[in-house]
């Protein structure tokens, strides 16, 4: 008898400890379980569209630095997922460390940077 191996969602919080994403690797979804971005096995973040966004510590935490030389690195997304129920809780976060002023946290600083496929800045405008 063959399941379906249940993974186990992980969820990322901001450097002040609110819970804002999850991931189901390598889906991550927003608090209301709309894709929002995936993550690569080098823990590398990009969003729907597949625009490079940060990267994923061990915290959870999605940083990036804040100022990127060049364009961003791009890669084509996976097939977009179904949306998912996310868990009623989650557990409370770890103590955060403090970050350099070099680093910033994605999801407190740049949320719009993760949108959902109909949202985003490469949208097209509706007439």
């Amino acid at each position: 008898m063959s399941e379906k191996l249940k993974v186990k969602p992980i969820p990322i919080y901001t450097t002040p400890g609110d819970w804002s994403a999850l991931l189901v690797f390598p889906y991550i979804y927003n608090t209301i379980g709309e894709w929002i971005g995936w993550v690569t096995p080098d823990r590398q973040v990009f969003d729907v569209d597949g625009i490079y966004v940060g990267y994923l510590t061990d915290e959870p935490r999605i940083l990036r630095k804040r100022i990127i030389d060049g364009p961003l690195a791009r890669r084509t997304p996976p097939p977009p997922p179904s949306r998912i129920r996310p868990p009623a809780t989650v557990p409370l976060p770890p103590m955060m460390a403090e970050l350099p002023f070099e680093v910033i946290d994605v999801l407190d600083e740049e949320p719009d940077r993760l949108h959902t496929s109909d949202a985003g800045e490469l949208r097209e405008d509706m007439d």
